[in-house]
């Protein structure tokens, strides 16, 4: 288990100036993105031991917040 957040910037660097973009033009990408930082947020929470959950919600967790991930990368290749 890393520690260390998966804020949005830090996973596409390169797509700074897209997210931010889709961000202020694109409901359902701002959707995405406020879901995927509330998720991600709950699964560093758990893993900081913040708010500990059992091994299955954890899991789900990580499901949800990768399948958001790839939605993102997805729009973000296609912009």
């Amino acid at each position: 288990m890393s520690h260390t957040p998966h804020e949005l910037a830090e996973e596409f660097p390169q797509d700074a100036a897209k997210i931010h973009a889709l961000k202020t033009s694109d409901a359902h990408f701002a959707k995405l993105m406020d879901a995927y930082h509330e998720v991600n947020r709950a699964v560093h929470r758990a893993e900081s031991g913040v708010e500990p959950v059992d091994d299955f919600t954890d899991q789900k967790m990580r499901k949800e917040r990768m399948a958001l991930k790839d939605q993102i990368a997805t729009i973000l290749a296609k912009a």
